[in-house]
């Protein structure tokens, strides 16, 4: 099997890549090196392609999605209701201003 060949991997592996690397582009980052990232965090997380051979059915580990769910939860933590409040009314704005701008 040649190196890139996805073959073996699940149909869901493959949508999972597709989603990751969908965001990454959505954040300014190349195709190419967004496609790179998406099947190292899906490698990452379920140790390869799942569908033939003795690993299939392995469970996923969903590591790198835990990470970012405790990353964002303990930034929050650190700060004051009014710090939160301040940046959720200055969040709010920007998708307000965006918004404006898309719409003209």
């Amino acid at each position: 099997m040649p190196r890139g060949d996805k073959s073996s991997y699940t149909d869901k592996q493959k949508r999972k890549a597709e989603h990751i690397a969908d965001g990454y582009e959505e954040r300014g980052v190349s195709e190419k090196e967004a496609e790179s990232r998406a099947w190292a965090t899906v490698n990452k997380e379920d140790g390869g392609g799942n569908k033939s051979g003795s690993g299939r059915g392995k469970p996923d580990t969903h590591v790198s999605a835990r990470k970012g769910g405790r990353k964002g939860g303990a930034a929050a933590a650190g700060r004051t209701a009014a710090e939160r409040s301040a940046s959720a009314k200055k969040a709010a704005a920007t998708r307000k201003r965006n918004a404006q701008k898309t719409t003209h």
